[in-house]
């Protein structure tokens, strides 16, 4: 019954999409229509293929792949994984590899080329777009209907909203992003769990002004230390604890910044991030740590190893940090003799709330090559990708491998088999689920991209607990789409670069005192003069545009 129930919701949400952007043409007509099952590529297709099917080729099938060689698992031909797609499904990869510190520049260049694999991995968003006007990657939203494992997770977890943010100025989209059945937050602060207890602090401090309070005790307690001493400045101020605190204080900061424009629904229209009040409001507040002794300054010029060996060595007592982090911290605290102990704390409510950022459900993904579609086996591939990516089978095969050979069952828990380790999970074990097996590889998984039960199957306990403890946030609403023409783009572009550049020289410089609110109101003149309200006429003209031709 339940087979029955997901397949004809995968049917009905597919053909729903596929309306939906048939209305989204930028002239305001229809797109073409879906191409007929028969049009496409049949070799190795299965003629059954739906949700609930494991896809097996109907004849061995080899799909290009451009792969992206990571150096803590570089690529091995007798991985577990590559063998048993072989040999259990008929799928084997010609792959074309690119090393991490030059993936996507080879990608580009791949693509610009026209040589482009038919599977072009380890995608983030807004990576796509500069790939549609030359016609290189295919636009995925035209196959939805072959995608039914994809369309039904889709509608099942309410994801079609954030999924027309992907869409480009034609109506379609050209990426498929992993998918993610809620939000998991990772990134918070990890703070010294054994100097909280101590002082009787809660690792849940109800709003960011209380973790203030907090820094303020363990500086009376600990006068000679830093209560907080931060990192992930190299590309930018503070880019993670900003991304993280931004939400609650009602606008976008670090790795979230983006575009660098936010909604304004009272206005019903886009406004600059970085010359926003609330964005003000949470520069001040990193400003206010400083200015009272509890944050090191050096918080936004140290390299992230200094800021580690500071935490391991009791020279601070707070440092931003994510679930895979705090364990390197915990391994420089034995290398250095410290005794201490380390936890994450809830991440605080703060002015405008306590909130989860809108669109964090669809996560990096994949593209398609243009030319896959002129393939013999064009239908196998979909479907492939469909079962590997979107599948709660070949999820579940991705991440933890093969039932028997890396994985066993204790009851409803999966468990890896002793030898194997991964995520801390057999501390000391012989092998690695990804170096020695290929297993969990963002290649083949598109970043935990998956069900809660699954997402969480290889969480520590304690990573369970923050990831509950942070459940009852309030998702922001998304903003309309805006995509740009190519004209658009090619215009907006040294002005998006011009504008961030400044608000990143400026977010360092109002935060470490070195520039005075006094001067906001100039620091938004010189936003002016950058020309932003030309940035903003294009983006509000985009979004206006895009609407209209939604509606017609």
């Amino acid at each position: 019954m339940r087979t029955t129930r997901r397949r004809n919701a995968a049917a009905v949400v597919a053909a729903a999409l596929a309306i939906t952007l048939a209305a989204c043409s930028s002239d305001g007509g229809s797109e073409d229509e879906t191409p007929d099952e028969s049009e496409l590529g049949q070799v190795g297709a299965m003629e059954d293929y739906d949700v609930g099917t494991t896809f097996v080729a109907t004849e061995p099938v080899e799909f290009g792949l451009l792969y992206r060689d990571h150096p803590n698992y570089p690529l091995q031909e007798d991985w577990l994984l590559l063998q048993s797609l072989e040999e259990d499904h008929n799928v084997s990869f010609d792959i074309t590899s690119a090393p991490l510190a030059e993936w996507d520049q080879r990608k580009g260049l791949l693509i610009g080329a026209g040589d482009a694999p038919e599977i072009i991995s380890v995608t983030y968003p807004g990576q796509e777009v500069q790939f549609v006007a030359g016609g290189a990657i295919l636009p995925v939203s035209d196959y939805l209907q072959y995608l039914p494992n994809f369309t039904a997770k889709v509608e099942e977890w309410g994801l079609e909203e954030a999924l027309d943010q992907r869409r480009q100025e034609d109506g379609k989209f050209y990426m498929l992003p992993g998918l993610r059945e809620s939000d998991r937050p990772m990134y918070t602060y990890a703070v010294r769990a054994d100097v909280w207890e101590e002082l009787g602090l809660s690792l849940e401090p109800a709003s960011f002004d209380e973790f203030a309070d907090q820094l303020r005790t363990v500086h009376e307690a600990y006068p000679d230390v830093w209560p907080l001493s931060d990192r992930w400045s190299a590309n930018g101020p503070l880019e993670a604890t900003l991304n993280f605190a931004a939400p609650n204080f009602g606008t976008s900061a670090g790795w979230g910044y983006g575009e660098g424009v936010t909604w304004d629904a009272d206005a019903e229209e886009f406004v600059y991030t970085g010359a926003t009040e609330e964005y003000r409001a949470l520069l001040e507040y990193y400003n206010g740590l400083i200015t009272d002794g509890l944050m090191d300054p050096e918080s936004l010029t140290q390299d992230d190893d200094q800021a580690i060996q500071k935490f391991g060595s009791g020279q601070s007592m707070a440092i931003a940090a994510n679930d895979q982090e705090i364990l390197r911290y915990r391994d420089t605290f034995t290398e250095l003799g410290t005794d201490a102990e380390t936890a994450l704390i809830r991440v605080p409510a703060g002015p405008a709330g306590d909130n989860v950022p809108a669109g964090t459900r669809l996560q990096s993904g994949l593209m398609i090559s243009a030319d896959a579609a002129d393939s013999d086996h064009f239908l196998a591939l979909l479907q492939f990708i469909d079962w590997l990516y979107y599948s709660d089978e070949g999820l579940e095969f991705a991440k933890w491998g093969v039932e028997g050979e890396t994985f066993t069952w204790d009851g409803e828990t999966r468990v890896l088999v002793d030898d194997i380790d991964i995520n801390g999970l057999n501390p000391g074990a012989p092998t690695q689920l990804n170096v020695d097996y290929g297993f969990h590889n963002g290649v083949w998984m598109l970043e935990h991209g998956s069900t809660d039960d699954l997402d969480q199957s290889m969480l520590r306990p304690e990573v369970i607990d923050f990831v509950e403890s942070m459940s009852n946030r309030e998702e922001l609403t998304l903003p309309p789409p805006w995509p740009l023409n190519e004209m658009e783009r090619e215009q907006v572009s040294l002005l998006q670069t011009a504008l961030k550049d400044h608000v990143w020289q400026n977010t360092a410089a109002f935060i470490l005192g070195q520039r005075s609110f006094d001067e906001w109101d100039a620091y938004v003149a010189e936003l002016e003069g950058l020309n932003v309200q030309q940035y903003l006429d294009v983006a509000n003209t985009a979004q206006e545009r895009f609407a209209e031709s939604s509606s017609e």
